[in-house]
C-alpha cells in the first residue's frame, strides 16, 4: 500500500503537492474546453453590451443568439464558437469584424465521477484535460482506507469498459508509466483496502489496513505494541475459511495476516 511504502505523513504530503501542481495547471492551461449540452455560456461582443448573452446550451448542442437565430455550437472550442459568431454577425450585415469572447459559466458537459475512497468524492468538472492523477488529487487524495488499485468505468461504443490501474506504480515511476487520461463520463472508484483487526492487550485495538506481506508481529505493532500486560505467547487469530466459518488458530509472530483476521492478543500470567 502507498503508506507502507512511503509513511502516512509523507503520503499526505505527496497529495498536498500534487494538488498544488493540480492548482497551477489550472492557472497555466492553454487546452481549448470543447462546449457540450447543458453547457452555461455568457457571450458578449465588443463595443455592443446589448447583444450580450447568457444562455444554456440544448441537449442537442443548439443555443440561440441575438440577430442570429439558433446555431449549432455544441462540440466547439470556446475560441471557435467566439469566431463563428463573429463570421455570423459579419455575413448576416450586422456587424463587420466583431470581436466576440465565449465565457463557460457553468461546465455541466464535461464532468467525472471520482467515488470510493477518497477524501472528497462527488463530480468534478473536465474544463482542460485530465489525467488519473489530476482527478484524484481534485478528490482531495486517496483517504488512510484506501488501496492503491483504481477501478475506471467509462463507455465505450455503448459498451461498459473497466481498467484497474495500480496507483502506486505510476506515483513511483512516473516516468515509465503511461498516461492514464480520464474523459468525460467516465467512474474512477477507489475501493476500500483489505483490513484486519487487533483485539486484546494492545495499546490501539481496531481495525486497521492490511499491508502486502504484513506479519503478525507486524500487525502487533500497528496496533502500538502491547500494554503493561499483554504477551507475545499464546497469540490467537479468528480466520474464516471460504464458506464464511470462523476457526480460531494458533499462530507465531512470523505468520502472515490474511484479509478480515482477528488477531487476539492474551494477558500475561504474572
Amino acid at each position: 500500500m502507498l503508506i507502507n511504502y512511503f509513511g502516512e505523513a509523507t503520503l499526505k504530503k505527496l497529495w498536498a503537492i500534487l494538488a498544488l501542481l493540480f492548482l497551477g495547471f489550472i492557472k497555466g492551461a492553454n487546452a481549448e474546453y470543447v462546449i457540450g449540452s447543458d453547457d452555461a455560456l455568457a457571450i458578449k461582443v465588443y463595443g455592443y453590451e446589448d447583444l450580450s448573452t447568457e444562455t444554456r446550451v440544448s441537449d442537442n448542442g443548439l443555443m440561440v443568439f441575438p440577430l442570429i437565430g439558433e446555431i449549432k455550437i455544441g462540440g466547439k472550442s470556446t475560441l471557435e464558437a467566439g469566431r463563428m459568431i463573429a463570421q455570423l454577425l459579419g455575413s448576416g450585415g450586422f456587424i463587420k469584424n466583431a470581436q466576440v469572447t465565449v465565457v463557460v459559466l457553468d461546465y455541466k458537459s464535461q464532468q467525472v465521477s471520482v467515488l470510493g475512497q477518497v477524501n472528497k468524492p462527488g463530480q468534478y468538472t473536465l474544463d482542460v484535460p485530465r489525467t488519473l492523477i489530476d482527478v484524484v488529487a481534485m478528490a482531495g487524495g486517496i483517504n488512510p482506507f484506501g488501496e492503491d488499485r483504481v477501478i475506471i468505468t467509462r463507455h465505450v461504443n455503448g459498451k461498459t469498459v473497466k481498467e484497474e490501474i495500480d496507483l502506486r506504480k505510476i506515483l513511483e515511476f512516473p516516468e515509465t508509466s503511461k498516461v492514464v487520461a480520464i474523459e468525460k463520463g467516465d467512474i474512477v472508484y477507489i475501493p476500500k483496502a483489505p483490513m484486519f483487526y487487533i483485539q486484546g492487550e494492545v495499546q490501539k485495538p481496531g481495525s486497521f489496513r492490511l499491508e502486502p506481506n504484513m506479519t503478525i508481529a507486524q500487525a502487533v505493532s500497528v496496533g502500538g505494541g502491547l500494554t503493561p500486560r499483554g504477551t507475545l505467547n499464546g497469540i490467537e487469530v479468528a480466520r474464516q475459511n471460504p464458506k464464511g466459518a470462523a476457526k480460531t488458530l494458533a499462530v507465531r509472530l512470523t505468520d502472515p495476516v490474511l484479509k478480515d483476521d482477528v488477531i487476539v492478543v492474551d494477558e500475561r500470567l504474572f
